[in-house]
């Protein structure tokens, strides 16, 4: 009986045993990890030296919804627009087919170097868009009537301190999923992750003026 129990016992074990990864796999899997890491850092985070921790943003492209919807809150617009963060330059080939005179802000020599190829080879002419080896946070967006922004919402603040002091009033913002704290949206478009929000600097200006402890 003592025989029989030992044998089950030792069938049960078996079954519930975990073969542990060869190591070799191991070592092609963490290769393989790093690789793909050291890939998405390559387009991720060149250039965050330049940049203070707290205003550091990773890449995220806008999506193909996101950028129509960025349109829509411009539609009516004329001028001078820059992306703040251009990335691969899609939401300033969108603008400037709009007749947009745009200026693509990316820190990321890698990007950028794509954006100016992809612009290149679609023929758009540099004074419809242009991109730029620039920290738009180190830049004066005065020129501008029209500024996107598709950041994080640990900087929105800041950003909205930066362009209260240098967009003029006919100047209008729009933020990608990330609204700005305390300003009043003008209009929306889309949703969930999508969704982006349009703001006109004059009445932001004259909602702040009336929060008190609000310097504009």
């Amino acid at each position: 009986m003592e025989d029989t129990i030992e044998v089950i016992l030792q069938d049960h074990s078996r079954v519930l045993s975990t073969d542990r990864p060869h190591p070799a796999f191991s070592a092609c899997l963490g290769a393989l990890l790093t690789g793909v890491y050291g890939v998405w850092s390559l387009f991720a985070t060149p250039g965050f030296r330049r940049v203070p921790w707290r205003l550091k943003v990773p890449y995220l492209p806008s999506s193909k919804d996101q950028t129509l919807n960025i349109m829509k809150l411009l539609e009516g617009r004329t001028g001078r627009l820059a992306d703040l963060g251009s990335g691969d330059g899609r939401v300033v080939f969108a603008a400037s087919s709009a007749g947009f005179r745009c200026t693509g802000f990316e820190i990321n020599s890698i990007l950028l170097t794509y954006a100016r190829s992809k612009a290149h080879w679609r023929g758009v002419p540099s004074g419809q868009a242009t991109f730029v080896n620039k920290d738009f946070w180190k830049t004066d967006l005065s020129a501008y009537n029209n500024v996107t922004a598709f950041l994080a919402p640990g900087v929105m603040a800041v950003l909205g301190e930066k362009l209260l002091k240098e967009l003029p009033d006919d100047a209008r913002v729009i933020a990608c999923r990330f609204p700005f704290p305390d300003w009043p949206q003008q209009s929306s478009a889309g949703s969930g992750l999508d969704q982006t929000f349009a703001y006109d600097m004059s009445s932001v200006r004259s909602h702040l003026r009336k929060e008190p402890n609000t310097a504009v």
